[in-house]
């Protein structure tokens, strides 16, 4: 499948179709980065990473959004090596409800930048690395972290109307600069998962 991206002022713009992006990730071969599911947006971000007080956790709708994209992953038949989560627990939690937490690492790689501190380079680095890394054959790597410490990796844009929240990049690894093949909503993947996609 030979599936080129677009870019527009550095935005980054979904090109494949949902049914091709999900097909892609079926053959392995890819690196998934999720975005974290949805969160209550009146919760204030402290940079305190061992506080989940103080930190923008998953509403109850993201709750059950994490859980139902581990199903949608696995009624999909898409299946995964390695599944790597930033520390921030709006992902971390997201990771452990769809996957458990026995499934995950959880590593300062992909950790949101508003708790980088002194790692931020190292993060941004790392993601660089792990975006162009290829998986081993018939599996996919599933990073599950932020919005912009995925921007500052690439340097391309994805506003929420690209990457909400539970959406999810699709990247052919390899090479010095990872391929965007597109990005699909958690709904896109539920739905086809489901066999309930419109035709």
């Amino acid at each position: 499948m030979a599936l080129i991206p677009r870019f527009l002022s550095g935005e980054a713009l979904a090109q494949a179709s949902p049914e091709e992006l999900v097909a892609s990730m079926q053959e392995g071969g890819k690196i998934i980065f999720l975005r974290h599911a949805a969160t209550n947006a009146d919760e204030i971000d402290t940079g305190q990473l061992e506080n989940r007080a103080g930190q923008r956790n998953l509403s109850e709708y993201g709750i059950e959004q994490a859980k139902a994209l581990g199903d949608a992953y696995r009624g999909a038949n898409i299946p995964f090596g390695r599944i790597l989560a930033s520390p921030v627990f709006r992902a971390r939690d997201t990771a452990e409800l769809a996957f458990a937490a026995d499934n995950i690492e959880v590593t300062m790689e992909l950790v949101a930048d508003d708790y980088a501190g002194s790692q931020m380079q190292f993060m941004i680095e790392s993601t660089q690395r792990l975006l162009i890394t290829p998986p081993p054959e018939s599996e996919n790597i599933l990073l599950i972290g932020h919005r912009t410490p995925l921007q500052m990796a690439t340097t391309w844009r994805f506003p929420d109307s690209i990457l909400p929240e539970g959406a999810m990049a699709v990247f052919e690894p390899g090479g010095d600069d990872p391929i965007l093949l597109g990005t699909l909503t958690a709904e896109d993947l539920i739905s086809i998962a489901s066999g309930t996609a419109a035709p």
